[in-house]
């Protein structure tokens, strides 16, 4: 069998409304799946609180919390806790 690229599971519990505040905004932004839009909102999140992630171009099958060792990009330094 081969090696899955993300073997780690999370599971979280959404109320209605932000469900559909989710369901919303991958829509909006074309998101193939929950998961992919939920995997850019927290990278998107990340990068608001100085910790820097790879291509926000990068096709549905690579969107990804973090990338590798590849934690800062573009000049912007990472923060630290």
């Amino acid at each position: 069998m081969a090696e899955l690229k993300r073997p780690e599971r999370l599971q979280i519990m959404l109320t209605e409304e932000e469900l559909k505040a989710l369901d919303d905004w991958r829509f909006m932004k074309r998101m193939p799946s929950r998961a992919s839009a939920i995997r850019e909102l927290l990278k998107r999140g990340l990068a608001a609180e100085g910790i820097e992630v790879p291509n926000s171009r990068a096709k549905s099958r690579e969107y990804g919390v973090i990338d590798g060792p590849k934690l800062q990009k573009q000049g912007r330094a990472r923060l630290s806790p």
